[in-house]
């Protein structure tokens, strides 16, 4: 993840998983899926099947609500579409979201999905249980290019970037197993178990910019999924760039993986601070609650023992962001196997945290999810990655011996 979870100790408890079998590939199709195109990609393929364009409004409506409120998958169950033309959309079209491979649950509730897309590629999913509301992090690629070197996505190389579709077919399918969907004449229920969406999920968001800003545009849709713009996150580690881009053409809440006050200390755990520097990032930051009118900026900031965590850290830390409208999460270091730091103490923590309050900022500290189960942000990484690298491992211990 572009950022980190906190991670203390979480009570042993049994962890359940579901395992699926299904084939390497995914099955090859000629047929456009509609899942994740914006309205206006959707009405210009629907007028390519030979829709006419007088009803071409009508039609994307009428289809976007059977996909995005009630979460049909077959055509034939579009009622209040005439025979003839839910037959011609089958001809054309499908309604595909990744494969679920496997399911894990943690001790606290916390969900995490291992979903394959196309090509055999798989990614990390979680859902995050909370009191009032539930938080779902997605993935906007297979991998990452950043090498931040406490995130154990970073040791996993970029493979591809999701494509819009991937990226709502993680809430999609969340959705399915949570048994979210409405239900066709039931009373109307305006619980959310999936309340917020977090892009913290393997890979850099503003490096597939494009696929996530459509993805979040179907997903911002009020007559579909309908989860509003104060109730989507961004996380990103610094692309300075995309930053205007973002509040311009998305407009979602902002998160920056910041983690350092030195570009010293920046630049080994968070390489990309090389090309963006700490002055160069603020600067970009500065506009972004105006740009969008959001409250605040997050800064994530994850405590390592005796690299980032002292006092003089932390007082630092507020004079750099001075003039932002901001909230700070520390976050508990979520060690992983191999990691190459330690999480800072709980005392460490929280007088880190003191000064941050007392100079006027929110310093939450987050409670750890989902670590039993590897879910913790900065942990996420694909299980195919992670057998690959114990074949290798294992084949080089046997050259070796």
């Amino acid at each position: 993840m572009t950022d980190q979870t906190p991670s203390a100790a979480i009570p042993s408890a049994p962890i359940t998983q579901d395992v699926m079998t299904l084939p390497r590939k995914l099955p090859q199709t000629d047929r456009i899926n509609l899942v994740g195109l914006t309205r206006d990609q959707l009405r210009d393929a629907l007028i390519a099947a030979g829709t006419p364009e007088r009803q071409a409004k009508m039609r994307v409506g009428q289809v976007w609500q059977w996909i995005y409120h009630w979460g049909v998958r077959d055509f034939a169950d579009m009622t209040n579409l005439a025979k003839d033309y839910r037959a011609l959309l089958a001809q054309h079209f499908t309604i595909a979201l990744p494969e679920l491979v496997t399911r894990q649950v943690s001790s606290d509730g916390t969900r995490k999905y291992l979903v394959r897309i196309a090509g055999g590629h798989e990614v990390e999913v979680v859902y995050i249980p909370e009191e009032g509301r539930g938080t779902l992090c997605v993935s906007s690629q297979v991998g990452c290019t950043l090498t931040c070197s406490f995130c154990h996505t970073g040791t996993q190389k970029l493979v591809r970037n999701l494509t819009a579709g991937e990226i709502v077919g993680q809430l999609m399918l969340a959705r399915d197993d949570l048994g979210e969907w409405p239900v066709q004449g039931a009373p109307k229920d305006e619980t959310r178990l999936v309340s917020n969406v977090v892009m913290m999920g393997m890979g850099e968001p503003l490096y597939n910019f494009e696929n996530v800003r459509d993805a979040m545009k179907v997903v911002m849709d009020g007559e579909g999924l309908s989860l509003s713009r104060r109730r989507i996150t961004l996380s990103t580690s610094g692309v300075v760039p995309e930053i205007a881009r973002t509040a311009e053409e998305i407009g979602c809440l902002l998160a920056v993986s910041f983690h350092a006050t030195t570009d010293e200390v920046r630049d080994r755990l968070v390489p990309i601070n090389k090309r963006w520097n700490i002055a160069t990032l603020l600067d970009a930051l500065r506009d972004y609650p105006r740009l969008t009118n959001s409250e605040r900026i997050t800064f994530e900031y994850v405590m390592l023992d005796g690299v980032n965590d002292t006092d003089a850290d932390a007082r630092r830390l507020v004079k750099l962001i001075q003039g932002i409208p901001a909230k700070i999460n520390l976050i508990p270091f979520n060690e992983w196997p191999g990691a190459p730091y330690r999480r800072s103490s709980p005392e460490r923590i929280r007088a880190f945290a003191d000064i941050v309050y007392k100079a006027g900022y929110a310093s939450p500290i987050r409670t750890p999810r989902g670590e039993d189960i590897m879910a913790a942000c900065g942990q996420l990484k694909s299980a195919t990655e992670r057998g690959r690298k114990s074949a290798a491992q294992i084949a080089a211990e046997t050259a070796a011996s």
